[in-house]
């Protein structure tokens, strides 16, 4: 199985791939889309705004090839902001795959933006990329704007009100987490992405 890490500039590439490692899977870091095209699998990792990412993928010429794909796409964090229509981030317009709008996380005393640490994923429908996971599954978070619930929704998760926190439509899935810093859970998600 071949797997590639879209080289889109997300910082959080090193500990994805790592994690990938750790599951037996040496993932190719690439920008070029032929490589893409013939993967298996594709992850669109990124941490940061949206504006730069959208701005990455366009300087690379990668845009219309991610929405073209039909394999399996994971966006990871900022990557699965990415896969939505628009972002409120800059007003910026994104892939598009995923209908809906990121919005930012609503400002309320006792909860700091950016929303930053363990919480707890609440699946709400059926689907693979779920598989074992038991309703009582904890992620580690680290943003400010979010996918709001949908029928896309997968999974959603608490802060100051509920946001989609696992997403899929078609080929196209997203985690608002870090998987590759969620331990069990983490590792258990990506498995479940790499047996789609």
């Amino acid at each position: 199985m071949s797997v590639v890490l879209v080289d889109a500039g997300g910082t959080n590439i090193g500990s994805v791939r790592y994690a990938l490692q750790r599951l037996g899977v040496d993932a190719a870091l690439t920008a070029d889309a032929a490589a893409i095209r013939a993967a298996d699998k594709v992850i669109l990792p990124g941490v940061g705004a949206a504006g730069p990412g959208m701005a990455r993928l366009r300087e690379l010429g990668l845009v219309e090839l991610m929405r073209s794909l039909t394999q399996p796409v994971l966006g990871v964090c900022l990557g699965m902001q990415l896969l939505c229509e628009r972002s409120e981030e800059g007003d910026v317009a994104c892939l598009g795959v995923i209908p809906g709008t990121v919005r930012r996380l609503a400002e309320q005393p006792g909860l700091r933006v950016p929303h930053m640490g363990w919480n707890r994923l609440r699946p709400c429908r059926e689907h693979a990329l779920l598989a074992g996971l038991d309703g009582q599954g904890w992620a580690y978070f680290v943003h400010s704007y979010a996918v709001p619930t949908s029928e896309h929704a997968l999974a959603t998760t608490d802060y100051g009100g509920e946001f989609a926190s696992v997403i899929a439509r078609g080929n196209f899935h997203g985690m608002q987490f870090h998987p590759e810093r969620s331990a069990t859970v983490g590792a258990r998600l990506l498995q479940n992405f790499l047996e789609l």
